[in-house]
């Protein structure tokens, strides 16, 4: 007879409330784990709406990261142990009192960092680091401009940029998140809202441009990217906020400036190549963590029954950094 657990299910208003549905068993490569706190992400609210499929094989429960204790190994894990503390990115699941993972794709929560906080990092600081890190090549004394700079993605990608000694330019949409950006490390700040990005960056480099663009929005920046990359300038598309489709594009400026334009996904990589980044992020980002160098920016910790709330805060882009929500404990 299966077990039954609590997790975060859409009503038929996308609503979302926490009903009984099976406890996932535990592979032999395997780790069952009971989760303390998950984090929301845009996925997660494209995902309730109907308008972002979920992946072959992946949980439709949704929940892209997790931190929590393990419950349960299977036979073959050796180099973990019942109640070690951990964090993985997922693909689905997260939104659950359990969830099952791949022995190879958890991450130690170091002593340094309690269980809302380690919720907060899988997703967004494995996406910065394989946009601008990986993908992007962003090296010292580069220059990045970074989009939507408040969210969770762009708060990890300002702290990451900094650590690799780069200038950061950063766009916010308002006084508080500029505000916010500037105390992270950017170096300049930008009022999208009331100010031409393009402009102002183009300004302060002397008509040099940027060596890297981290975009989340897309169609409705397109123009002013082209004209703020440099030469050789490598721009990493990894959202459409501002739209999928551009209408009379002109290909020319992306041509004759020899711009590299790499489009990126994390939930879709395959296993290895999670597990790849993975273990690289663990390797160079997290002693930043356990040091104190980096701090997972989180702007709100939600309780179970608030998970609506918690949509509605990322749904009208009020957040600075994460919003987290703490999962029900099991009786």
């Amino acid at each position: 007879m299966s077990q039954m657990m609590k997790a975060c299910l859409v009503d038929e208003s996308n609503n979302l409330y926490w009903g009984e549905v099976e406890k996932p068993a535990c592979g032999s490569d395997e780790l069952l784990v009971r989760v303390h706190a998950t984090a929301v992400n845009r996925a997660d609210l494209q995902q309730k709406e109907g308008t972002y499929p979920v992946p072959p094989g992946a949980s439709p429960i949704l929940g892209l990261e997790m931190a929590g204790t393990i419950e349960e190994k299977g036979e073959l894990v050796t180099d973990w142990n019942i109640g070690d503390r951990v964090m993985a990115l997922l693909s689905g699941g997260g939104y659950a009192q359990y969830v099952v993972i791949k022995a190879d794709t958890a991450i130690r929560v170091p002593e340094e960092l309690h269980l809302e906080q380690a919720a907060s990092i899988p997703e967004v600081y494995l996406t910065s680091y394989l946009n601008m890190i990986q993908l992007g090549g962003l090296s010292s004394g580069e220059r990045v401009l970074i989009h939507a700079a408040a969210s969770g993605v762009g708060t990890a990608s300002i702290q990451l940029a900094k650590t690799v000694g780069a200038q950061v330019y950063a766009t916010a949409g308002s006084n508080e998140k500029i505000e916010a950006v500037k105390e992270l490390g950017a170096d300049l700040a930008i009022a999208y809202k009331e100010q031409s990005f393009r402009d102002i960056v183009l300004k302060e480099t002397g008509g040099h441009g940027v060596e890297l663009v981290l975009d989340p929005i897309g169609a409705a920046y397109w123009q002013d990217n082209m004209e703020v990359l440099a030469l050789d300038g490598r721009m990493v598309l990894y959202g459409t906020m501002g739209g999928s489709k551009i209408d009379q594009v002109d290909l020319m400026p992306a041509m004759l400036k020899r711009i590299h334009l790499i489009a990126s996904t994390l939930r879709g990589l395959p296993h290895e190549r999670k597990v790849a980044l993975k273990n690289e992020f663990e390797e160079r980002v997290m002693p930043k963590f356990r040091s104190g160098e980096m701090i997972p920016v989180i702007d709100s910790v939600y309780e179970p029954f608030e998970v609506n709330e918690a949509h509605a805060r990322m749904k009208s882009n009020q957040n600075i950094g994460k919003l987290v929500v703490r999962v029900p404990s099991p009786k």
